[in-house]
Formats: C-alpha cells, sequence, structure tokens
C-alpha cells in the first residue's frame, strides 16, 4: 500500500503558496497539503490558487491558523501530519519548531535570522524528526552550492584547505531608478534585518562578526554591473563548518550600483530606538514593489593546488520568473520555495533526524533533486 505523506504550510503568503503550488504540481511522492495562516481568507485564498495552478489532483486543505500558541484546529491538522514546512516571520520560527518536536513532525524554515536558528537548533537535539534550518535561497540553495564547489576544489587539487570561498546573491527588479536603485521583491522585513544585523564570516581562518552593510565592492557579472556588500544570514553555518579549511568566507548581498550608499544615508538618520523596524518603514516609503524580478547567484572557490598554481571552481545563475503548473511564479518564490519543497523531500526520503544544518546537506543529491533541477537549472519543465 503506497504511503500518502501530509505536508503542512504554516503561511500562505507568496512563499507559502509558491512551495505549496511546487510540491502540488512536481511532487514525485504521494502528498496532500494542508496550508494555514492566521488569516482564514488568505489560507483559503491560497489553497484555491494552488488547485486552479496545478494539473494535478492532490487534495490541498486550508485552515486557519492562532496568533499565538496553539488552538484545536492546529492540534488537529499536526497531528496527523508528517512535515511541517514553516513559512512563517522568523518571529514564529520558535513557535512553529516546538510544535513540531511536540508532534515529532518534520520540520523546514526559510529564516535568516540567527537567534532563531540558534534556538531551533537546541530544540531538535535528539529529535526522532529532521529539523532542516535555513532552507531557502540564502541562506539555504547558496550554502549548498558553495559546500559543493569547496568539496570539488579540495578533491581536484589534493589539498584540504582553501584561500577563499565567495557566495553571493541578489534578489534585484529588472529596472532600478534613483535614488534608491532598489525594488521590493520578497519580504520588506527580511532586507531590514538583513541589513542591520552582524554578518557572520571567516576571516584569517576564523570564524568571526562583521558589521553589515561594510566590505562594499564593484562586481561584474557578464554584462551587470553590481555593488556587493557583507549581510546578514545568507552564510548559514558555512563560517562555523569551515573555520579552519579556509582563510575567508563570506555571503554578500548584490544591488545595483548606488543603492549601498542610499542605504547608509537612511540608516545614519534613523532614531535608532528599533532601527529594523524604523528602516523598514522608511524604505516601504520610498522603495516600490515590483513584479518583474531576476535573482542572481555567484559563487567560487579560490586556492592554490599542491604545486602552488592557483585555481579557482564558480558557478553562476540568473533566474527569471518560472511557469510552474497554470501559474507564473517571481524568480525570488520560485527560487526560495523550491529549496523548501526540496527540503521536504528529502526528510521523506532519507530518513535524516536531529538538525541539518547547511553543510551537513548531500551537495550533490540536493542539487540533482528534481525541484532544484527544474526551478535553477531549467531541466524536465
Amino acid at each position: 500500500m503506497t504511503t500518502t505523506h501530509k505536508i503542512v504550510i504554516a503561511g500562505a503568503g507568496g512563499i507559502g503558496s509558491a512551495v505549496g503550488l511546487l510540491l502540488a504540481e512536481w511532487s514525485d511522492l504521494p502528498i496532500e497539503l494542508a496550508i494555514g495562516d492566521v488569516d482564514g481568507k488568505r489560507a483559503t485564498w491560497a489553497a484555491d490558487w494552488i488547485l486552479e495552478g496545478c494539473s494535478r489532483g492532490v487534495p490541498v486543505h486550508p485552515f486557519s491558523m492562532p496568533p499565538e500558541e496553539s488552538d484545536e484546529t492546529l492540534e488537529r491538522v499536526l497531528a496527523g501530519a508528517d512535515v511541517l514546512l514553516d513559512c512563517l516571520p522568523w518571529s514564529q520560527a520558535v513557535r512553529m519548531a516546538e510544535l513540531a518536536r511536540r508532534h515529532e513532525l518534520h520540520y523546514a524554515n526559510l529564516t535568516e535570522h540567527v537567534g532563531s536558528s540558534e534556538r531551533i537548533a537546541e530544540i531538535a537535539d535528539g529529535a526522532p524528526r529532521a529539523f532542516v534550518l535555513q532552507t531557502g535561497l540564502a541562506p539555504g540553495f547558496v550554502d549548498v552550492l558553495g559546500h559543493k564547489l569547496f568539496l570539488e576544489f579540495c578533491r581536484t587539487h589534493g589539498v584540504e584547505r582553501i584561500e577563499s570561498l565567495r557566495l553571493r546573491v541578489g534578489a534585484l527588479p529588472i529596472l532600478a531608478l534613483p535614488p534608491h536603485y532598489y525594488g521590493f521583491t520578497w519580504s520588506t522585513v527580511g532586507v531590514a534585518t538583513e541589513y542591520l544585523e552582524d554578518s557572520l564570516v571567516v576571516r584569517d581562518g576564523e570564524h568571526v562578526r562583521r558589521p553589515s552593510l561594510t566590505e562594499v565592492a564593484e562586481v561584474h557579472l557578464g554584462a551587470l554591473v553590481l555593488e556587493e556588500a557583507l549581510t546578514s544570514g545568507g552564510a548559514a553555518d558555512l563560517p562555523e563548518a569551515l573555520a579552519g579549511r579556509v582563510d575567508s568566507l563570506d555571503y554578500k548581498t548584490l544591488r545595483y550600483p548606488g543603492h549601498w550608499s542610499w542605504v547608509h544615508d537612511r540608516i545614519a538618520e534613523l532614531p535608532g530606538e528599533d532601527p529594523i523596524a524604523e528602516l523598514e518603514a522608511v524604505m516601504l516609503k520610498a522603495i516600490p514593489r515590483v513584479q518583474r524580478d531576476q535573482v542572481v547567484i555567484y559563487a567560487a572557490a579560490d586556492g592554490l593546488d599542491r604545486s602552488g598554481e592557483r585555481h579557482r571552481v564558480e558557478e553562476s545563475l540568473i533566474i527569471h520568473p518560472h511557469r510552474v503548473g497554470k501559474h507564473t511564479l517571481k524568480a525570488i518564490q520560485a527560487t526560495t520555495a523550491a529549496g523548501l519543497a526540496e527540503s521536504a523531500r528529502m526528510v521523506l526520503t532519507e530518513g535524516l533526524r536531529g538538525v541539518v544544518l547547511q553543510s551537513q546537506i548531500e551537495p550533490e543529491a540536493y542539487l540533482a533533486g528534481p525541484f532544484i533541477q527544474k526551478i535553477y537549472y531549467g531541466e524536465g519543465d
């Protein structure tokens, strides 16, 4: 008898809806979905949207979630589930992880928030199910890709240590206008948070913190001229995992030239009582939300081989909006949701348990997974 896996999606916004569509349309496992939100109408809309866009007969059940703690409906939904996919704001991540642990569910989230990830790792200690953290684009895909390049460099050139590992991602509008040279394509609070919290990096072989929005530099990726700057969260656990094996490792966000200067000026004007909320409010007044977007990714491992010759292994990708079923997803929706969908498939097929960080994911298998291949590499559309 074939087992049908029940997957619960917490959060029916753009990413929650997108991961539901990806799973409904492309899952190679028999599944049913439940999608919940504190706004019950939003959950119903998302379920209808997934069903309208999907060419297969996958059941999708909407439900209302309480804003805090739990309730009878949420308990009932979780009691019969196998996986909880957390697409809620980072402030809800610990709550969702605690519920997953209590109901003995696999859990995966997207948040780049370092403090929440550390707390969830404690919750997951000794769990009979897997807790896969930071599974989206950055953190997420780019870290698995970077780890793959690190391992490939060491294997190819017969070394155990490299000089640098660079991870770069930009979620960018197609058109950028002054004075801010940006357009919101994803979570506004997520942008403000990554701009203000410290970045975890490796410098001189040691795992350290550096202020975000520092180390700004111009980069050229094909015809694109961009600027990079340190931001928080995107390196996942690689700075700690590879400390001592790489001299320099960092994650930087890519933006069009002029954006970082504009942000620095706005931060200097903040009252400072609640900087993240204040910066988000300032940006929301000045920067438009946009529908047409692109995601730019670059990762590179650089160092010397055993004879002292320098080499670099690298990969770059540009992802545009992607057709899934009858709907078209924005590039940032598709790339973020693909990592979460792949994580759901991974926990259901690989027998994982306890906390699973990005450095612990087997790169070749993950990158060959169907959701990653279709969204990032355009295979099998």
